[in-house]
This record gives C-alpha cells, sequence and structure tokens, in this order.
C-alpha cells in the first residue's frame, strides 16, 4: 500500500518527457489495435465455425458444388427429405450473392417459402423494426439482417437494390445465429425469379434434426437417399459446413494470429527502449533518493510502475479504436454467401489488457533492477 503513496510522483515522470511518452503510448496503441483486430476477426471465425453440443442444424448442399450459383437442387427435394427419420423440419432456400468471392461487402439473399415463416422458419429471430405482416405483404419485401441495415444505414420503409435485386425493406431483423446478421431474407419465389429465373430449384435446405447426438447419421441417410438421383446432395451440419465453405479465411486469420502476437512483442521492445531511456535519464535523480533514503526496493517499483502506465494506457487506447472501428464498420469477411463477422468479445478484452499490463511489468524489471542496485557513487560518476 506505501507504494500507492508514490503514484503521483511516478505520473510525473511519465509526464516529464512527454514526446517520448507519446510515441511510446502511440506505438503501443497501434501494436495492440492490430492485435485486437486479429483477435477480433479470430472469434468471428470461432464463432461461426466451432461446432457445439446443441447445434440442431444440417446443411443440405449439391453434391462437388462450393457456390451457390452452381448448387442448383430440385425443390421437390424437401417431401424427401421431410420423410426421413430424425427429420424435424426442412426449409429449401434460395441464395443469390453479388459474388461468390471473399470480400467485405457481399449481399446475401436467402429466399424462403411464405409458409415456412407460419411453420417458425424465423421463430429464433426477432423483428426490431417493420414486422412479420410486412414482409407477407409484398413480394419484394424483404427482412434485413442487423449488422447489414447498419452498414448500408437502412431503414424499413426504404427501396435498395443490392447486385441487381431491388427490394423493399419490410424490418429489421436480430438473430443469435452469425449468419443470420448480414443478410436478406425475401420470398423463395421472389428470389429464384430474380437470380437465375428458375422457379423450383434451390439452392440448399437446411434441415433442423430432433435430435443433435444424430446429426450425422441423419445427414448420411440424406445423402444415401439421392445417391443415384441426377442431383445428388452433400450434407453437413452448418458449422462444418461454413469451415468448409470459408476455409482460405480460416486459414488466413490463424496466420495472422502469429502477426498479433508479433505485436505483443513489439509492444514489449517499445516499453522496454522507453524505460531504459527514462532510468539513464534519471540516474541523478535516483542517487539522491538513495542518498536521503529511499529504499532499493520502492525505486524498482517506481520504475515498473512507470513501465506499467505506458503500456496500459497504449493498450486502452488500442482497445478504444478497435471497438469503435470495429463497431462504426461492422465489418464481414464473407465468401460463398456466409459471413464471418469482426467482433471483439469480452475474453479478448479481457486477455489484451491483462498482455499489456503483463509486458509492461516485464519490460520494467530488468532496468528497474540495475537502476536500484546501482552504487550511489556510480550513479554520480555516470552523471
Amino acid at each position: 500500500m506505501s507504494a500507492l503513496r508514490f503514484a503521483p510522483l511516478v505520473v510525473k515522470y511519465v509526464m516529464r518527457y512527454r514526446g517520448r511518452s507519446l510515441l511510446t503510448i502511440g506505438g503501443v496503441a497501434t501494436a495492440m489495435f492490430l492485435f485486437y483486430s486479429v483477435q477480433a476477426m479470430h472469434h468471428g471465425v470461432r464463432e461461426a465455425t466451432e461446432a457445439s453440443s446443441k447445434d440442431t442444424k444440417l446443411v443440405v448442399y449439391r453434391q462437388d458444388r462450393y457456390c451457390p450459383f452452381s448448387s442448383n437442387l430440385p425443390q421437390d427435394y424437401e417431401g424427401r427429405i421431410a420423410s426421413i427419420g430424425g427429420v424435424k423440419s426442412v426449409l429449401p432456400v434460395k441464395i443469390a450473392v453479388n459474388n461468390c468471392r471473399t470480400g467485405l461487402d457481399v449481399v446475401t439473399f436467402r429466399g424462403i417459402p411464405l409458409g415456412a415463416v407460419d411453420n417458425g422458419a424465423l421463430g429464433h429471430v426477432r423483428v426490431s423494426e417493420g414486422s412479420i405482416q410486412n414482409w407477407k405483404q409484398r413480394s419484394d419485401a424483404a427482412l434485413i439482417g442487423r449488422r447489414l441495415a447498419a452498414k448500408r444505414g437502412l431503414k424499413v420503409g426504404d427501396r435498395v437494390d443490392f447486385g441487381g435485386i431491388t427490394v423493399h425493406v419490410a424490418g429489421i431483423i436480430d438473430s443469435p445465429e452469425p449468419q443470420e446478421q448480414s443478410v436478406a431474407y425475401s420470398h423463395l419465389e421472389f428470389v429464384q425469379r430474380a437470380s437465375d429465373n428458375r422457379v423450383g430449384v434451390v439452392t440448399q435446405f437446411n434441415v433442423a434434426v430432433e435430435d443433435p447426438t444424430r446429426m450425422d447419421q441423419v445427414a448420411k441417410a440424406i445423402d444415401a437417399e439421392f445417391r443415384t438421383a441426377q442431383e445428388p446432395t452433400s450434407t453437413w451440419s452448418e458449422k462444418a459446413f461454413v469451415a468448409r465453405a470459408a476455409a482460405d479465411i480460416v486459414e488466413i486469420v490463424g496466420f495472422a494470429r502469429w502477426l498479433g502476437w508479433g505485436c505483443v512483442i513489439g509492444v514489449f521492445a517499445l516499453v522496454f527502449n522507453a524505460i531504459v531511456l527514462s532510468v539513464q535519464d534519471r540516474i541523478r535523480d535516483h542517487a539522491v533518493m538513495q542518498t536521503v533514503g529511499y529504499p532499493q526496493r520502492l525505486i524498482a517499483k517506481l520504475i515498473v510502475g512507470e513501465s506499467l502506465i505506458l503500456s496500459l494506457t497504449g493498450g486502452l487506447l488500442g482497445l478504444a479504436a478497435t471497438l469503435a472501428f470495429t463497431s462504426w464498420g461492422n465489418l464481414s469477411l464473407s465468401v460463398e454467401g456466409l459471413s464471418i463477422h469482426v467482433q471483439t468479445d469480452a475474453l479478448s478484452i479481457f486477455s489484451g489488457l491483462m498482455l499489456s499490463a503483463l509486458t509492461g511489468v516485464l519490460a520494467g524489471l530488468v532496468p528497474a533492477w540495475q537502476a536500484s542496485h546501482r552504487e550511489i557513487s556510480a550513479c554520480f560518476r555516470a552523471v
């Protein structure tokens, strides 16, 4: 507790060399901004691809197809899939995107049957603005995900064109599902006619199973049902399907994590260099402090405290910049109609702040030990 009494003295040390302190804090903030951004991408990948015991959704796609433009399944598969044991519900979906490449500005349309909404197909989403009734009344109506609406500045009643498909915004929806935060739900026939004019053909079937422990069994049964059909199927759990389709993004984000750790090492080097220079400039101060009776341990604590302030302040600024950037940008990495959202979670925030603090303490240890164990006579000779 006694060391806390000297906190104003530590702040005074930081403020004495303002230019150097500001440059150090700026460098730390930049490095931590990159670190938090990489962690935000990794969190998005984890949310979109990591399976859990509560997952009950399968995606039935055309075998050996990976892009919504090339996956075409007869809509009448719906009845045959629904008759397979363990299947709870089947939702035919027509997907239209403005491109299948990886990008930050891909809009995904999901066309679903009007009757499916009455059967609870969107029961898990919350319509925060507008209404389902508005959506039912117009064939060109769309329910827009919250993230997409925020990114494009859309509101209920707007008429907007996405890649040649013009829709009326009937509502804004919030969903716990990562894949539904940047989509536009429209009527199935409308999307079929607007995309490739092939009524009766869908991109995929979303299948809900009754028992999560039977996911693999049901998937194999579906593929076996259509093995000899003209359009054979390939069935995956939703998270595995996303992981397969977005494999390139997952790999890039995995590599980027190493760059994030490189930023942490950069923070250590920045703070260490600043503290070494600061200690060299205060050799006389330390000699005087030892002469008037300051214990060596207290001198060491003051130096470590200075290092901690520089590192933690930079870390907080980097965190604030990341939160502002991700909230304002509503960024999503999209590929083949699937989205991985860039968003910071509580664990990343906590671990980043702890890393900032730990790095600051470690960077100050060696200079603190050297300064506190230097002889008084050596200090005065060095002045």
